[in-house]
């Protein structure tokens, strides 16, 4: 299992350098670094044995055909793409460690009585766009076509992004699956926090993903002279803007179970002896509870509004993105945990993940499973992202363990 570790972060390795220039991983979707990466996945699935293919999503699908009666397709997954200065592991390690699995099967002489399929999805991060899940969305048949007109930074909307992409925004309906085509879907992640490394394990098993949601906030006031405006006068749209982030974090820190962001600021006019007229931020809430994430969502909200009547401002709010939290299958949360127990001879430890993740999207066409793996630190969207050689070894045993356990089943 070292050996199969040591690979797994060799080839991680190498997606990393399929990056903008800078520290860290940024690699957006639809990009020249996007088709980089794509070009070593794909020839990783060719060397495993796989059928490889891009869809209208840009996903990059690699297919294995079993060797029995049974059709249903075990699916493995995760995003190619990057927050930017990310890591080099989240994501990237859900498509890599399965398809070192199913080499070494090859390489065995070992074939399954299941077709199993390893998907490099697309976007999913929303670095890029606003919107997320983009290539999980379009598999599991809940790709939303309104998105294909947001813009990126440069003014670039998803469609031409696609279209330049070699893709073909009009073929994605058709790129949804049939539920009774798929067995589930497994999807193998760094954790991203501390509660493996504190209970000092190498992996554990997923019983839920968050729900997540974000709005657009435009706070508009009056930009006027710093030095000549009396304070009783002024409108000024940062004050606003720093009210409604208060609000947030006091909400969030005296509500279990919910967290919150305000993760961009953009101020007009941006100079240093000018009362601020306009603020743009970006809200995000995140709850295993979509009852908690909702009614932290109205108290921010409603103060949000307090706060800009009481400053003489307009306030715009726009929900442009919104997950409900999903449950991961009983009965996957079964098999790894057994197929834990087959690799390391100890029960597993179950938790939950406070970040969203593909199954978010597939959870609308199957069933999910999903393996978090230990994370130095608990640190992660980070350069300094890590992953311990060992702890891969590790995991790549559960997925080993969980091919054949499915493996059995079928005879």
């Amino acid at each position: 299992m070292n050996a199969l570790g040591e690979e797994i972060l060799q080839r991680l390795d190498q997606a990393a350098a399929c990056s903008e220039p800078g520290a860290g991983v940024t690699r957006f979707s639809f990009t020249a670094e996007h088709r980089a990466v794509g070009a070593l996945i794909e020839g990783w699935m060719q060397r495993a044995g796989l059928e490889t293919h891009w869809d209208d999503a840009g996903n990059l699908v690699g297919r294995l055909e079993g060797e029995g009666s049974d059709h249903r397709t075990l699916i493995f997954g995760s995003h190619q793409d990057s927050v930017r200065s990310g890591g080099r592991y989240d994501g990237m390690l859900g498509i890599v460690l399965p398809l070192v699995c199913l080499e070494a099967l090859r390489e065995q002489g070992a074939a399954l009585p299941y077709p199993v399929e390893v998907i490099a999805f697309s976007d999913e991060e929303g670095g890029r766009f606003t919107t997320s899940l983009v290539g999980s969305k379009a598999v599991a048949g809940g790709f939303d076509a309104e998105v294909l007109a947001m813009e990126d930074a440069d003014g670039v909307s998803l469609e031409r992004a696609l279209r330049e992409f070699g893709a073909d925004p009009g073929g994605i309906p058709a790129l949804a699956r049939r539920p009774e085509d798929v067995r589930a879907f497994v999807e193998v992640h760094i954790e991203q926090g501390p509660v493996l490394e504190t209970a000092g394990q190498a992996v554990g098993v997923v019983t839920a993903l968050t729900g997540i949601e974000r709005h657009r906030l435009m706070l508009k006031g009056k930009a006027s002279h710093a030095g000549t405006t009396p304070m009783e006068s002024r409108r000024d749209a940062l004050v606003g803007a720093a009210g409604i982030v208060l609000e947030l974090d006091r909400v969030c820190r005296e509500t279990h179970d919910c967290v919150g962001v305000v993760g961009e600021l953009e101020v007009v006019p941006n100079v240093v002896n000018v009362i601020p007229a306009q603020v743009r931020l970006t809200l995000e809430l995140r709850s295993p509870e979509d009852a908690i994430r909702v009614d932290a969502r109205k108290r921010i909200l409603g103060e949000a509004r307090r706060i800009a009547e009481a400053h003489g401002l307009g306030l715009d709010d726009a929900l442009v993105y919104e997950q409900s939290a999903v449950s991961c299958a009983p009965w996957l949360i079964g098999e790894l945990g057994e197929a834990v127990a087959d690799a390391t001879g100890e029960r597993p430890r179950e938790l939950f993940s406070g970040a969203g993740h593909d199954g978010l999207a597939m959870a609308g066409l199957t069933d999910i499973g999903m393996l978090f793996v230990r994370t130095p630190d608990g640190l992660s969207h980070h350069p300094d992202e890590a992953l311990a050689a060992e702890d891969a070894g590790v995991a790549a045993s559960v997925v080993l363990s969980l091919l054949r356990r499915f493996a059995a089943a079928c005879r």
